[in-house]
């Protein structure tokens, strides 16, 4: 009898130690799945966090780059106006000249029309003579 308890307890200790094996293997699947997910999760993290870093940074340079033309566009703007207002003052000295030349076209034809008024009474004062 001693003998049958003692092949019960190798059996019960037996299957106890499978069933603790089984269990540690799958404890042992368990974890490296885990760990698996743990990497990938990882890895994915990693792989964004360098995808914002350049994100953020190509963000930076375009703002710098729009700063600079926004500077550009400000400087062309007042170069532009500068340019708008020497094009009205020279339109507005083209304008002056234009009446100056057309009062001294009709000074020099009004001093044309006398000369040969002085002319014709010259000639005729000679001939009365």
């Amino acid at each position: 009898m001693e003998e049958g308890i003692k092949n019960r307890a190798i059996l019960i200790l037996s299957i106890f130690s499978i069933i603790l094996l089984i269990g540690n293997i799958s404890s042992c699947s368990n974890a490296s799945r885990q760990k698996t997910a743990r990497d990938k999760e990882m890895s994915t993290r990693l792989d964004l966090e360098e995808k914002m870093s350049k994100f953020n940074q190509q963000q930076a340079d375009l703002e710098e780059k729009l700063k600079v033309q926004e500077k550009t566009l400000a400087e062309e703007k007042a170069a532009s106006e500068v340019a708008k207002k020497a094009l009205v003052q020279e339109q507005l000295a083209n304008q002056s000249l234009k009446e100056e030349l057309q009062k001294v076209t009709k000074l020099k034809e009004a001093l044309e029309e006398d000369l040969k008024e002085a002319l014709v009474n010259s000639k005729t004062a000679k001939q009365k003579k």
